[in-house]
């Protein structure tokens, strides 16, 4: 991954950076780990947040439409999350060094949630906001319909996305409080 992600967050110092394979494989699963135990939700929960964006955002006629329509739109695929956090963990090694990512990585609730806003904030890059629609608009082909379609697909689950990542940055600051 380039520095173009975080192009406000230098390279840490070579000699800093985890050169043991088996501590950053365990570091690496530690972070996936605590990423994707941030953002699953059970099914319950997602046609709710569903729900609440597409009423807000006025994609849905009415409550009831936007509670039929929630329910229809699948999750994305948990290989999505996975590849994100996998390239979250990718950039952590790039920019932390070994120190810093021992602390982040020792299990404290927490260092949990600081990984969790940094995850937020990296998502929230120019470069992923691209990756993710990119993911999404890929995701979109395999469905049925026109490309009209399947862009408006995309956009909608973007921007549950971007709902997602929001709500998820405003429970990680009235934890820091």
């Amino acid at each position: 991954m380039s520095t173009a992600i975080a192009p406000h967050i230098p390279p840490a110092a070579p000699q800093t950076l985890v050169r043991d394979p088996a501590l950053r494989q365990a570091m690496r699963a530690h972070i996936q780990a605590v990423i994707q135990a941030r953002v699953a939700q059970d099914e319950d929960r997602r046609a709710e947040a569903l729900r609440d964006y597409l009423a807000v955002t006025q994609a849905a006629a009415d409550l009831d439409a936007a509670s039929t329509l929630s329910t229809m739109i699948p999750p994305l695929l948990p290989s999505l999350y996975r590849r994100w956090a996998g390239m979250f963990a990718d950039r952590l090694f790039e920019t932390a060094s070994e120190e810093q990512l021992r602390v982040l990585c020792d299990g404290s609730e927490e260092n949990g949630a600081a990984l969790a806003l940094a995850y937020v904030m990296f998502l929230e890059s120019e470069r992923m906001e691209r990756r993710m629609s990119e993911d999404l608009c890929a995701l979109g082909r395999g469905a049925e319909g026109g490309q009209e379609v399947q862009e408006k697909m995309a956009d909608m689950a973007a921007g549950y996305i971007r709902a997602r990542v929001a709500k998820l940055a405003e429970k990680q600051a009235i934890k820091k409080k």
